[in-house]
Parts: C-alpha cells; sequence; structure tokens
C-alpha cells in the first residue's frame, strides 16, 4: 500500500536524521525506560513562560521509538502548552485506537508527520515504543512547571 509505505519513510528519515538529538540545557529532565523491550529516553524541556522554547533528548531503541522522539521535537518546539498539550492527547489517542482511528484532514493537520505512527497504533507491544517520548516529555513539563503527576501544584 502506498500510504504504509510512505509512513514507514518518514518514520525511518525521522530515525536516520533525528530532530533534537543531544541533551541541551533544560528547565526539567527525566528518564524513561519501557522495560517490554529496553528501549529508553532521557528528555530535557526547557520553557519560557508558556512556550516550550526546546526539547532535547538522548536515548537507545527501535526506530520507532527514536523516531517518535524526532517527531516529538519538531511537532512541539515553538508552540504554546496549551497548544503542545493538544497535540500530545490527539497522538496518544491514535497510539490507543488499536488500528481502528481513521485519520482524516484535520488529525493530519494536529499531528504532521506523527500522523505516519498511525500504523504502529494495530501492534500493541509497538505504541508503548511511539509513546516513550511523548510520555517522557509530559512528565518533564510537569516537572518544570512544579506540577506532580496528578497535574497539581507541588
Amino acid at each position: 500500500m502506498k500510504l504504509d509505505s510512505m509512513y514507514q519513510d518518514v518514520i525511518l528519515d525521522h530515525y536516520k536524521n533525528p530532530h533534537g538529538r543531544g541533551l541541551r540545557n533544560g528547565d526539567a529532565e527525566v528518564h524513561h525506560v519501557n522495560p517490554t523491550c529496553g528501549d529508553e529516553i532521557t528528555l530535557r524541556v526547557r520553557l519560557d513562560g508558556d512556550t516550550i522554547k526546546d526539547v532535547s533528548y538522548e536515548g537507545q531503541g527501535c526506530s520507532i521509538s527514536q523516531a517518535s522522539a524526532s517527531v516529538l521535537n519538531e511537532l512541539l518546539v515553538g508552540k504554546e502548552l496549551t497548544e503542545a498539550r493538544r497535540i500530545q492527547e490527539t497522538f496518544l489517542e491514535l497510539m490507543q485506537s488499536k488500528g481502528k482511528a481513521e485519520p482524516d484532514d484535520a488529525m493530519e493537520e494536529v499531528l504532521e508527520d506523527a500522523i505516519a505512527f498511525a500504523g504502529v497504533s494495530k501492534y500493541p507491544a509497538r505504541v508503548k515504543c511511539a509513546l516513550l517520548s511523548w510520555m517522557a516529555w509530559k512528565d518533564a513539563t510537569a516537572q518544570a512547571l512544579g506540577e506532580t503527576a496528578g497535574g497539581k501544584t507541588a
């Protein structure tokens, strides 16, 4: 299928040419591991008020986990927190669809290159790979804002 091939190309391109790789200064840092497969990521987030100034990371693992971190960087840096959270929630919704979500133009507009992970949602073991950096970003952002995991101020 042409669409599946295009999606695979996007994932491979982000894996081979990662955006945001290499840890830089940040307001918060987290380290997440996928115990199922051993993928791991250390991610830093830097905020400028309500704007995501930078997301940097170092990680190791499969092409899906590493490409997902690259896509996250490309999509979220420069965005206001409200918009970044909406993108993260849309990506989570896609990943939890078990392959049943039909990406439409609106979803594609929000997710851009991240829409390439639609096929991954059919494989539960791979969903965790794709979500690793997104969950790390969510935790690092909460930490940078002084929030606890429950979203309350520390």
